[in-house]
């Protein structure tokens, strides 16, 4: 059994969709974020870093494991799924993961922060975020063109990406005419266990609720 820390982030979103895929035995713990819950100590003595998501395989002893892209890797190899065996294989599906983590990610990340939650706009910062964001969308757009899924086959590359990239209305980010990310999107919201993973808990509402939380977050 495994626990899963997590909040309805996209980040988050990688690993219950991870475990669905895999289908393992899991339980959800839901934190709020607006409360303050991923710095509360039991929380931090899990993921001294206070984000989520986490998880805590009881099945290895209670080990606890942080940092999105490193669970995933960590459930594909106890698994075997999702991540070839190969020394080619893995590298490719590493170095696509690895995109998500040190690009997408932390572009469309500040491009959420600056064009929905901070106080003041700022147009040359949404710029600078939003088109460094649609940049990288388009290097997975080209690498779409001739291959169905990033690395070979579905793997946790695709999940990575995919999470950020389901969301890139809420970003202020246009997907038009990357027609080959739209394709990879349609494939990836088809597959039963995403759409179970984006249940869990269910994907909130792009709302002023939503709006107010994240300011709320940033001022901590």
């Amino acid at each position: 059994m495994i626990t899963l820390y997590t909040a309805q982030t996209p980040n988050g979103y990688k690993i219950s969709i991870a475990l669905e895929e895999m289908g393992l035995d899991y339980d959800t713990e839901v934190l709020s974020l607006m409360n303050g819950d991923q710095r509360q100590p039991k929380f931090l003595s899990i993921n001294p870093n206070g984000r989520i998501p986490a998880i805590v395989d009881h099945d290895a002893g209670d080990f606890a494991v942080f940092e999105s892209g490193a669970i995933l890797v960590y459930l594909a190899e106890k698994t075997g799924e999702l991540m070839p065996t190969s020394v080619k294989g893995r590298s490719e599906v590493m170095q696509w993961l690895m995109f998500q983590m040190g690009g997408i990610g932390p572009m469309q990340g500040q491009a959420n922060v600056f064009y929905r939650y901070f106080p003041e706009k700022i147009p040359a910062v949404i710029d600078r975020y939003q088109h460094e964001t649609r940049r990288l969308y388009e290097v997975l757009d080209k690498q779409l063109l001739n291959n169905e899924w990033l690395a070979g086959d579905y793997s946790i590359a695709d999940i990575a990406n995919a999470c950020w990239v389901a969301i890139h209305d809420w970003s202020g980010v246009s997907i038009e005419g990357l027609d080959n990310i739209q394709r990879w999107l349609a494939a990836f919201t088809a597959r039963p266990a995403v759409m179970r993973g984006f249940n869990n808990p269910p994907m909130p509402k792009m709302s002023d609720d939503l709006i107010k939380a994240g300011q709320s977050i940033l001022q901590r």
